[in-house]
Parts: structure tokens; C-alpha cells; sequence
């Protein structure tokens, strides 16, 4: 059986979806196959789209709050906390305007998301939301501790279930057993589903396809009700380092009516921070929309997707998801040709695939990963990386370069400071060599300020 999707085959199935959505107001039963599965949506305009749950008759919002991104502050001691009253603000926001899925888990916000989560949801009604968390059992998978971590989940949730749990980060069979299946937490996972604290029981995933075919397998032993994955369009068939084609993977999941629930829909930011001659081109097609929201329409168009989370620091960004998605207008056969096209172009741009989830850090010497990482993307984009002295632009993009590092990245958090250790490479779920890039980074800075380029 061929196991890609082609493009063809995708624009069919998802111009059927515009048919679907433009022509039901809502959605009288839900099927078994999640890639055939409707979307239930108001035709009239600024009404959030839904998804039905095809295991158990959810109805949630196509748009989903990934809460990792929470906005900081500090505190009187100078340390990094959650602005509680400014979550309140965006919670507030997102479930008037009929947002009702919110993704956390234990790691988030050095360990600071749950907590300020459950505390703002906690002042709704707990029918009215969805909340997912996260098994993240990186340092210590012991049954015991990931009991006491999958407890101390609903404790700081301030809840007795978890709508959506995952086994957090998943790559394949190796990582799966290591954590999960060979310490019996799998047994204690499925009588907490059976009893009702976890209704639906699922993976994220970052890997490539063996390893995702082999965590598939397992599927008749442990019967996933959803798994989330990296899907944009620019993953769809152009997927970077280890990770999989988002093609391949939500077409396995189809194959076994496993819907998906959609991570990294901007691949990290960056498909709202494009160059400016594709910001262009884009807004040129749709001079009404963001860009950002060519990237989201792309995510939620495939009807077995369930949710696409966007972790929203600015109320800006949410204002305009809402509006993307309220409700929905589904990609033509067309657009997804030009959005197509689209990212063959980026992929003439070497930015490097930091998505700023900041599993890398802390970093024990306090060298700021992910601000390095992002600025030297945002210097691509923009035209401000010289490839040598002899560039037309180099005396230009040359001081951009520097003052805006300095300005970006405090010297004692600079990437001179990496020795090495490699201890944030395997935290990253891109697979990014992170010691190679900022040493490669800090060589290029060093050519910059010395005029050796």
C-alpha cells in the first residue's frame, strides 16, 4: 500500500472539507475514519470552528491554547514568573470568543505553566473546557515518579481528569520503552482511562517515519484516541533534520481513524516572520489576512485534524487565530498549490529549526539558546547575514548584525560562552546539533567584529 498522501489526494480530501463545512451548519453524528471526519462550524461569521471527537463525541475548538508561552514577569527577588493576571486576560478572551482546548504539561515555564493554568481555568465551569497535559518523564521514568508527576498534573490543574494526557516526545519504540513500556507505567495509564481520569490517552510525537511506524504498531495493544504531531506547510513534505514528512504522518493516521491534534502550525514563529519578499507574495494573494494565518488556515484544513494549538503570548496573536478560525475557510485546491510553492522558496533560506520551545535550557552556563538561535533567523529573514566581505549589503548587514545581537543577547548570555557539554541536544525535539550552530554562530560574530568575513 503506498504510504505517502500525494498532493493531489490531499487537495481532494480537503477541497471535500470546504464542501463539507461550507454547506452543514453543524454536524449530526461523527464517523469512525478521523481523515473523513467533518468539521462542525457555524456558517455565520465570528463563530469558532469545531471538531467532533470521533472516540467520544467532543466538541472542540479548531483552535487550541497552547499554554507554554504564557507572558513573564519578575517578581520582587528578580526571578521569571507567570503574569497570572495577564493569562486571566487572554484565558478570558479566548472562551468568550469559543476557544475550549488548553495544552500544558509539567516542564512548561520551568515548571510554572500547569499551576497558572488550572488556577485561571478553575473560574469556568469544568464541562466548558478541555484540558491536555503531558507525561514528561525525561529525568526520571520510574513507574513511582510518573504516578507522582501524573498526579501532581491534576493536583496543580485543580481537576479529578485530564481531558487529553500524552506521553510526552515521543521518536520511536526505543524512547517509548525506555519511559513507558518497560516500566508498567502503561498499565496504571489504562486504568486511570478506564476509570475516567484520563479520557483520551495519546502520544506527541518528533521522530521520523520508522519510529513512528513502530509506535502505530502498538496501536491495537494501547488504542490511541488521538496523537499530536508537527504539521505546517512547510513539514508537510519538507520537514527538516530527523523529523518526519507531516504528509506521511497524518496519513498513517487516517489509515487507522486516529485524529490529530496539531503542534508547531508556524513552525516556531517562523512562518509569521518570513522574508519580506514572501510576506509579500503572501499578503499580495490575501491582502485581508495576517501571515500567520495562511499557516493556520493550512493546519486546520484537513479534516482529521482535530485542534491546532498556538501558544498566544499577545493578545494580538489571539485575536487574529480567532479570527482565522471563526469560523474557518478551508485552503482551495489552489491555494494549497501556491502555499506549496511557497515553501519550496523557503527553502532556499538557511534559518535554523529552532521552534523556541525551550526544552534546551536551563543551560548550565547560562547561555541563552534559544534567543541566539531565533536572532540569527530573524537576521536571515531580514537580509542581515553577510556571506562575505565582498557582499554588496556587507558593511550594512554587518553592524545590523552585531548591535542588534547585543541587543538581543546579553554578553554573559552570548554563544562564546558554550564549552560543549552537548546536555541540551538530546532535550531538543528538532534533533538540532545546538553546540555546532552556536559555535558556528559565535565564528561568524567573531568574523563580523574582527572584519575577516
Amino acid at each position: 500500500m503506498k504510504k505517502n498522501i500525494d498532493r493531489r489526494e490531499f487537495f481532494k480530501t480537503a477541497g471535500n472539507a470546504a464542501l463539507v463545512m461550507g454547506g452543514l451548519s453543524a454536524v449530526a453524528g461523527c464517523k469512525a475514519n478521523a481523515g473523513q471526519a467533518a468539521a462542525a462550524t457555524s456558517a455565520e461569521p465570528g463563530e469558532m470552528t469545531y471538531r467532533v471527537n470521533s472516540v467520544n463525541g467532543d466538541k472542540v475548538s479548531i483552535l487550541g491554547y497552547g499554554c507554554m508561552r504564557w507572558p513573564m514577569i519578575k517578581d520582587e527577588n528578580g526571578k521569571d514568573i507567570v503574569d497570572q493576571a495577564n493569562v486571566d486576560r487572554l484565558i478570558d478572551y479566548a472562551i468568550e470568543h469559543g476557544v475550549n482546548y488548553f495544552d500544558t504539561a509539567p516542564v512548561y515555564l520551568q515548571g510554572q505553566s500547569e499551576a497558572a493554568t488550572g488556577l485561571s481555568l478553575k473560574r469556568y465551569p469544568r464541562e466548558s473546557y478541555f484540558i491536555a497535559t503531558k507525561l514528561s518523564n525525561f529525568s526520571n521514568a520510574s513507574k513511582e515518579n510518573s504516578i507522582e508527576m501524573y498526579r501532581n498534573s491534576l493536583k496543580n490543574l485543580q481537576t479529578d481528569y485530564i481531558d487529553y494526557y500524552l506521553l510526552h516526545s515521543l521518536s520511536g519504540i526505543e524512547a517509548f520503552n525506555q519511559r513507558f513500556g518497560d516500566t508498567g507505567i502503561m498499565d496504571f495509564l489504562q486504568e486511570e482511562r478506564k476509570a475516567g481520569r484520563i479520557r483520551n490517552l495519546g502520544f506527541s510525537f518528533h521522530g521520523d517515519t520508522a519510529g513512528f511506524d513502530k509506535l502505530m504498531e502498538l496501536h491495537d495493544k494501547y488504542h490511541w484516541d488521538f496523537v499530536q504531531i508537527q504539521l505546517n506547510y512547510v513539514d508537510w513534505t519538507h520537514a527538516s533534520g530527523r523529523n518526519a514528512n507531516a504528509e506521511y504522518l497524518q496519513a498513517e493516521l487516517d489509515k487507522r481513524g486516529i485524529q490529530s491534534v496539531i503542534m508547531e502550525p508556524l513552525l516556531g514563529g517562523r512562518l509569521s516572520k518570513v522574508p519580506q519578499h514572501i510576506a509579500d507574495r503572501l499578503k499580495e494573494r490575501n491582502p485581508q489576512g495576517s501571515v500567520a494565518s495562511w499557516a493556520f488556515r493550512f493546519a486546520g484544513t484537513h479534516p482529521g485534524v482535530l485542534t491546532v494549538l498556538s501558544g498566544m503570548t499577545y493578545m494580538e496573536h489571539l485575536q487574529d487565530n480567532v479570527s482565522t478560525y471563526s469560523p474557518l475557510v478551508p485552503l482551495t485546491e489552489d491555494e494549497l498549490a501556491f502555499l506549496e510553492e511557497t515553501a519550496e522558496l523557503m527553502q532556499k533560506y538557511p534559518t535554523i529549526p529552532c521552534n523556541d520551545c525551550k526544552y534546551c535550557m536551563p543551560c548550565p552556563y547560562g547561555i541563552d539558546i534559544p534567543a541566539i538561535l531565533l536572532h540569527y533567523n530573524k537576521c536571515v529573514n531580514e537580509g542581515e547575514v553577510a556571506k562575505s566581505i565582498t557582499d554588496e549589503n556587507y558593511k550594512k548587514a554587518r553592524r545590523a548584525y552585531l548591535v542588534s545581537y547585543d541587543r538581543a543577547v546579553p554578553k554573559l548570555r552570548q554563544a562564546a560562552r558554550c564549552i560543549g557539554c552537548n546536555q541540551c541536544t538530546s532535550h531538543c525535539p528538532q534533533r538540532i546539533d545546538i553546540p555546532r550552530q552556536l559555535h558556528r554562530i559565535d565564528r561568524y560574530i567573531e568574523d563580523l567584529r574582527k572584519d575577516t568575513l
